[in-house]
């Protein structure tokens, strides 16, 4: 019997380092493949269209939205996001194991979707990634250096209504030292691997 491939959708309030947890793991996995979202927010710097998001304008977004193309979709931070569904369902089909990271909006469509199609409900994990505290939180965003002060404190107020969320997911690491939280999402990938074999 062949194996179920993992659906591994990685959460967390913004700062909190879950897209370098996503980069280490797709270095460190060749087998497993980044699911690449869909987003109307303008690249930041170096960030390339198709290959950190698809890059939507505004009206291309809503047409998709309109054809019921996605996925899954969401509103955050003013900027409109989501997945085709070709990027998932197809590529599952095919065996592949996929990496998403995803806001916490996002992992709630995907829990919700498991319950209805076979095939997601048998390949999704979800993980949540939080901080240790909302100050160490605050610190690590004003630390990176490319947003507004009035973008923390709306990431810092939206960052504790999505830890409130955290009971629903499969997986909760609490944010420790890149390495501590490296290996803890290492644990939990290879452990889902073992049980869908």
């Amino acid at each position: 019997m062949p194996h179920i491939p993992l659906l591994l959708v990685v959460s967390g309030p913004a700062g909190v380092g879950k897209t370098t947890l996503c980069t280490r793991m797709l270095e460190a996995y060749p087998s497993l493949q980044r699911v690449i979202t869909s987003t109307t927010r303008k690249p930041r710097p170096g960030e390339k269209d198709g290959v950190d998001y698809h890059f939507l304008t505004p009206e291309a977004y809503q047409e998709a939205l309109g054809a019921g193309e996605f996925y899954e979709f969401a509103e955050v931070h003013g900027n409109g996001y989501g997945t085709f569904k070709q990027e998932i369902l197809g590529r599952l089909s095919r065996g592949e194991d996929l990496l998403l990271n995803i806001d916490v909006q996002g992992a709630e469509s995907y829990r919700s979707a498991a319950v209805q199609d076979v095939v997601m409900g048998q390949s999704l994990v979800s993980l949540i990634v939080v901080p240790q505290s909302m100050e160490a939180l605050k610190e690590r965003m004003f630390s990176r250096g490319h947003d507004a002060p009035e973008i923390v404190a709306r990431r810092l107020k939206n960052a504790e209504e999505e830890i409130a969320h955290r009971e629903h997911f499969d997986h909760c690491i609490v944010s420790d030292t890149k390495e501590a939280d490296f290996s803890a999402l290492q644990s939990v990938y290879l452990r889902e691997k073992e049980t869908r074999k």
